[in-house]
């Protein structure tokens, strides 16, 4: 990580998040807000070209969501460290957030409060979350059984952006195009996950995304 100036890149769909965010971290000296994208996929681009030393990610962007830009950026650049943003903490997202490699954890509501401390820890090597995700962690320690019974599950990288689209309300024609699929395994990958998840509806399914942070709704 760059010890002389830290860059970090801010990824949120709402402008007005983005500069909520950006006015909490540009006073601090040695921080640099060196871009801002407004969903997953610009985040890919932009983190690319731009080597950010943090990421912040919002978890309910459209196109890419917040957790498989994560894996995605930590693919292709695993020195950068991630932080994750989002309105949820339930115990399905936080262990999608873990999985996906992010090194921290801030609930929106917290981000006034916590942001530049969570930033810091990221800076110097820590991680960063909550007590209550924290407590969650901990309890997965100390309970694996129960915890292998709530990972049976969790979704692959494929499959969280298979249901973003399908909640998002594209046709499996759309998702096909969109993940240079055929038709044929988009509506595969839809079968299995319907069949996984024991939805029996669309309906189901974007319910299951909200509820899970795939996708937000405003």
């Amino acid at each position: 990580m760059n010890t002389n100036l830290l860059r970090i890149l801010i990824a949120d769909d709402h402008e007005v998040a983005r500069r909520g965010i950006r006015a909490l971290l540009e006073g601090r000296p040695g921080w640099e807000v060196s871009g801002e994208a407004r969903d997953g996929r610009e985040a890919l681009e932009m983190a690319a070209m731009l080597k950010p030393d943090v990421v912040l990610l919002d978890i309910g962007m459209p196109n890419l969501n917040g957790l498989d830009a994560a894996r995605q950026i930590l693919a292709a650049a695993p020195d950068s460290r991630i932080l994750i943003l989002t309105m949820h903490d339930t115990e399905q997202v936080v262990r999608e957030v873990l999985s996906a490699g992010a090194r921290g954890f801030l609930l929106k509501s917290d981000a006034g409060r916590d942001l530049v401390t969570a930033v810091e820890a990221l800076q110097h090597g820590r991680t960063f979350f909550t007590t209550k995700v924290a407590q969650m962690v901990l309890d997965g320690y100390l309970h694996p059984m129960e915890a292998e019974h709530s990972t049976r599950h969790v979704l692959t990288p494929r499959e969280r952006e298979v249901i973003q689209l399908l909640a998002e309300g594209k046709t499996s024609k759309e998702v096909a195009v969109a993940l240079n699929l055929s038709v044929k395994t988009a509506e595969t990958h839809r079968t299995n996950l319907m069949r996984k998840l024991d939805l029996h509806s669309v309906a189901d399914l974007t319910l299951y995304a909200v509820r899970n942070g795939i996708v937000q709704i405003y």
